[in-house]
């Protein structure tokens, strides 16, 4: 038996007092809580013990509830979080107490749903593992790796729909195929961006941060402008799906978002220009916080808020600097406190405390509404100038090998439920929107990147290219954020349905077709009309394919 020293015991016997007297002053108060007596139907409160009940007055009459409550419909919801909410005695939760202690009915069943979905998402990495193995083996380069998930994911999406009509033997699967926002934010996109950010040549991306500033934030506005006036234009002359002034800039914001997951994808297996990659992937990275910011402050004109334009850009700067500025602080005291407090000998210690770091700035920039992409980016930027250099060897090596490996896998179930996506969920199809669409995305970017980077170029030494402008233009690629801001719309059913499924078409279509033809623009240096004729055969094949029935 071990023999505990004086100090010790005493410290565990004052430790059980102190939980036996919260146990006991819990048990009291529920036992002499006194009884409360109301008249559902009374307009008087009866106080039992000196005690008013909740919702009446000093006088003993019931307060009133707010006008708009009395004109609610039965059938609608009433969130208690709402400053305009009384909640009757049937609709009321359980006490605190309960719910603090125990856990809600069905939660075990809910575990084996949870249990399914992960068992389902690690069988679909493992066969994406062995078709990319497989894609290296045969030395396939011209083939990027995230159209072969995106094509795999579509395949099992398929099979799982086949097999959910014909027999409901495997049960429904569909919720394990949807894409949660919530995941995708707060768990798949943190490991991708710090990875970039950890691992990113910082010459390059300081020296180009006006230019990346430039297109990333007056780009992303030309062609949120450009997508949602010719959205809403088209739908006023009957053209395409209508859509009203709210709903068109909305998704012209979420669609301008160009996905640093997609572009980091297909540049990664290329041995592309430094300054052509820094460009492109600088810019997907800040552009993302402009989307979001743009379809923020367009969702509040739905609300009845009046906001203006200086209102929006001083919301996009206090974002754009108070997330960067989280980042750097949470990196520079992770590079103090690693400097000041021995955790060489420890490693799995200072890995721990390296992982507490490299997550915490980006969930508090999104606590508090700020953009956690900034912050991360940031965070790994500094971390990998100060931080790495205070780690033991053993940690630096576990940290590069762990934030490759995690984003990797991040970025395999991104593009994996993007294909899934394709089955998953009821869509409705607007061929005339669709098609108008992918126009007014081509026409935006191409009319922010050709003049803003003849304008960059007069305040550049190293001057960007036409052949760079183009690749540019042609890398435009969107994927999973502008998907998970288009299953964030609070529209009406069919206005949602219509701008998830353009949403989700515009991204296989960038991703596929134009991302397809990326690889071979650089490594064989296609002439300019041998391309535009072989985009517009694909955009012929794919929109034929997808006008289809079933």
């Amino acid at each position: 038996m071990v023999k505990l020293s004086t100090g010790v015991h005493n410290y565990l016997l004052l430790t059980f007092l102190v939980i036996l007297l919260s146990l006991r002053s819990t048990t009291v108060a529920t036992e002499t809580e006194p009884e409360v007596k109301t008249d559902e139907h009374s307009t008087t409160c009866v106080a039992v013990d000196g005690v008013i009940p909740a919702g009446c007055n000093s006088n003993g009459n019931k307060q009133i509830q707010n006008r708009t409550d009395l004109n609610r419909p039965e059938s609608e919801p009433v969130f208690p979080n709402s400053p305009n909410v009384t909640i009757g005695s049937e609709s009321s939760p359980a006490p605190a107490s309960d719910a603090g202690l125990l856990p809600e009915k069905g939660s075990a069943e809910q575990e084996h749903h949870s249990s399914m979905a992960i068992f389902f998402v690690l069988c679909v990495l493992g066969l994406c593992i062995l078709f990319i193995h497989g894609m290296i083996q045969t030395d396939l380069q011209y083939l990027p790796e995230s159209i072969v998930v995106i094509f795999l994911g579509a395949l099992i999406g398929l099979f799982l729909k086949l097999i959910s009509d014909s027999t409901s033997y495997f049960g429904n699967w569909q919720k394990e195929e949807a894409l949660s926002p919530t995941a995708f934010f707060l768990v798949l996109l943190p490991p991708i961006i710090f990875e970039s950010g950890y691992n990113l040549h910082k010459g390059n991306f300081f020296q180009n941060i006006g230019s990346i500033c430039v297109f990333a934030i007056f780009g992303t506005i030309i062609n949120a402008v450009i997508i949602g006036s010719g959205v809403y234009l088209l739908g006023l002359a009957d053209v395409v799906y209508k859509l009203d002034f709210v709903e068109s800039f909305a998704f012209g914001s979420l669609i301008s978002a160009v996905d640093p997951v997609a572009t980091l994808a297909i540049f990664n297996a290329l041995d592309t220009d430094p300054i052509l990659n820094m460009l492109v992937f600088g810019e997907s990275i800040l552009n993302d916080a402009t989307a979001i910011v743009l379809t923020s402050t367009v969702l509040t004109f739905n609300t009845g808020d009046s906001v203006t334009i200086l209102q929006g850009v001083s919301n996009f700067c206090f974002m754009f600097f108070a997330s960067a500025g989280i980042g750097v602080v949470f990196a520079l005291a992770s590079a103090l406190l690693l400097k000041h407090v021995d955790l060489r000998k420890n490693p799995s210690l200072e890995f721990g405390m390296m992982l507490i770091f490299t997550y915490g700035p980006y969930t508090l920039a999104e606590g508090i509404h700020l953009s956690g992409i900034m912050a991360i980016l940031f965070c790994g930027i500094v971390m990998s100038h100060y931080t790495h250099f205070n780690l033991s060897p053993i940690t630096q090596i576990t940290m590069q090998q762990t934030m490759r490996t995690l984003s990797f896998i991040a970025e395999t179930c991104v593009f994996a439920y993007l294909g899934l996506a394709i089955f998953s969920f009821h869509h409705r199809f607007e061929l005339s929107l669709v098609i108008w669409s992918i126009c007014l995305c081509l026409a935006g970017r191409a009319l922010n990147i050709f003049p803003l980077g003849n304008l960059v170029n007069k305040f550049r030494s190293h001057q960007i290219t036409n052949k760079m402008l183009f690749v540019m233009w042609f890398s435009g690629l969107r994927g999973a954020i502008a998907y998970a801001l288009s299953l964030h719309l609070e529209f009406s059913k069919d206005v949602r349905q219509v701008i998830i499924t353009t949403t989700l078409i515009i991204i296989l279509f960038t991703t596929l077709i134009l991302g397809g033809l990326t690889m071979p623009l650089i490594k064989v240096k296609m002439k300019l009309p041998i391309i535009i004729g072989i985009l517009l055969i694909e955009i012929g094949i794919f929109l034929s394919f997808q006008a289809c029935p079933g």
